[in-house]
Parts: structure tokens; C-alpha cells; sequence
């Protein structure tokens, strides 16, 4: 009887550690890419490569070094809300006649789909930051891809406009599934190779300073995340696209990132 209960219990334990691996949450990783000097390219790392090996993207490897007869510099919005500066942003942008994308939010699109639709018209690319901004780290695939699908159907119903098939992590939050989920459900990753304090409202940077360090921390292949609700980047943007073209920058879109055109 001894025996038999010690055999039990043993199974109990087996079970129980099964069960724990089954059921773990998937490892979170934050995304982050250190500044480097001299316009040389950052790295991601080691921990964060294998986001490359599974179809993510942060910066361009076919244009590399700051002496290269060719530079490219990709234009990236991370966009939620507007509150005037979005609208400055494509004023710029079209003036400039530089292309970007933009990763929204369900918000943008229910409040703003006029916005949403002229990012399109003018040769813009609306892209998936989903449709909530949650940590999707710790989401189930399922889970995962109703955030996706989610913001597509909200996108084309309000305003007519196809999602792009680029994805940016909420937060720069996610786990290896979401981008295994994400490439198996036709997405396309894209991190970023820049980006810097523009998002506080209530904190904005100097403009001067700002402007210096979009400049200072320029290197070709550079895929630059800028948040479009910052006054600081609606008022030195147009000044950053004319330095940039100046030192010899053009800028490209994601679909050439990616190989996609």
C-alpha cells in the first residue's frame, strides 16, 4: 500500500511539472538598440539576434557603412492618438515629399480616420502597432493575432485603407511566438535602429538638442522611430529631412527595407 501511494505521489509530482512547462509564459524580450558614434550602425545583443533569423528588422544590412555612395534612412511613426502634431508631421512630410510609415493604433483610427486615410493617399504606409497597445508578450497566438486582425478590420471599415503588412511591438514588448505568429500569418516585424525621449508631452526636448541628436546618431541603414504627437519632432523635422538629404541621405520605405518592391 506503502508502495503504492509513493508511486502515486510521484506521478502527482510528474504531472504537476508537466503541467507548469505546458503552461509557462513565454520568455519576454524588450527591444533595444544602443546608440553608436561616428554614424557607424548599432547592434542589437546577442540575446535579441535571433529577432533577424525569424524575419524581424531593425535595420538595413544592404546599405552599411557612412562612406557608402549610397544612403538610406527609413522614416518609422509610432502613432496613438493626434493632437495637432500628426497632421504638422504629414504637412512635412509632403512638403518635403519624403515617404514613412505608420504603425497606429485603434484609437487613431476610430478618432482620426481622415488622418488614417490621407497618411495613404499621400504615398504613406499605415501600418499594425495593433489595436490596443497591450504587452503582447505574454499573449497566446490566438490572442495575438485577434490584435492584428482586430486593427485591419477596424482600419479598412472606417476609412477604406489596407493595413500594411508591417508589425511594431507595442512598447517594443514581445516574445519569439509573436514573431514566429507574425511571419506565419503574412507580417513583417520592424524594430528600430533609433530612437530617442519624444513621447512625454508634458517633457519635450529642446529643440536644438533634439535636432542634434537625430543628427549626431544618423547612420546609413538607419530604420528611425520618431513619435509623430511630439511637438520637438514637428517643428525641426523639416530641417532634419533637408540636413539629412544634405549629407547625402535619401529615404526609402519599408517595402524596400524588406525586400517587398
Amino acid at each position: 500500500m506503502k508502495r503504492i501511494l509513493l508511486c502515486f505521489l510521484c506521478f502527482l509530482q510528474t504531472f504537476a511539472a508537466f503541467s507548469m512547462t505546458c503552461h509557462a509564459q513565454p520568455e519576454a524580450y524588450n527591444w533595444y538598440c544602443v546608440h553608436a558614434k561616428d554614424h557607424v550602425q548599432p547592434r542589437v545583443s546577442g540575446e535579441l539576434a535571433f529577432v533577424e533569423e525569424i524575419g524581424g528588422y531593425y535595420i538595413d544590412h544592404k546599405h552599411t557603412a557612412a562612406e557608402d555612395a549610397e544612403k538610406v534612412i527609413y522614416l518609422t511613426f509610432d502613432a496613438g492618438y493626434e493632437n495637432g502634431n500628426v497632421a504638422k508631421i504629414l504637412d512635412v512630410l509632403n512638403t518635403e515629399g519624403a515617404p514613412a510609415a505608420f504603425f497606429v493604433l485603434g484609437h487613431l483610427i476610430e478618432s482620426e480616420p481622415a488622418l488614417i486615410k490621407r497618411m495613404a493617399d499621400e504615398g504613406h504606409l499605415v501600418c499594425n502597432h495593433t489595436v490596443r497597445h497591450k504587452d503582447m508578450s505574454g499573449f497566446e497566438d490566438a490572442d495575438f493575432l485577434e490584435e492584428l486582425r482586430a486593427l485591419e478590420r477596424l482600419c479598412e471599415e472606417k476609412t477604406g485603407t489596407k493595413i500594411s503588412h508591417y508589425y511594431r511591438p507595442p512598447e517594443g514588448r514581445f516574445s519569439r511566438n509573436n514573431l514566429v505568429c507574425a511571419k506565419e500569418n503574412g507580417y513583417q516585424t520592424i524594430f528600430w535602429s533609433f530612437a530617442y525621449p519624444d513621447w512625454d508631452n508634458g517633457k519635450q526636448p529642446d529643440l536644438a538638442k533634439a535636432k542634434k541628436t537625430i543628427l549626431d546618431n544618423a547612420h546609413n541603414g538607419e530604420v528611425m522611430l520618431l513619435h509623430p504627437t511630439s511637438a520637438t519632432n514637428a517643428a525641426i523635422l523639416g530641417e532634419v529631412i533637408q540636413s539629412l538629404r544634405a549629407e547625402g541621405y535619401r529615404f526609402g520605405t519599408l517595402d524596400e527595407l524588406t525586400g517587398e518592391r
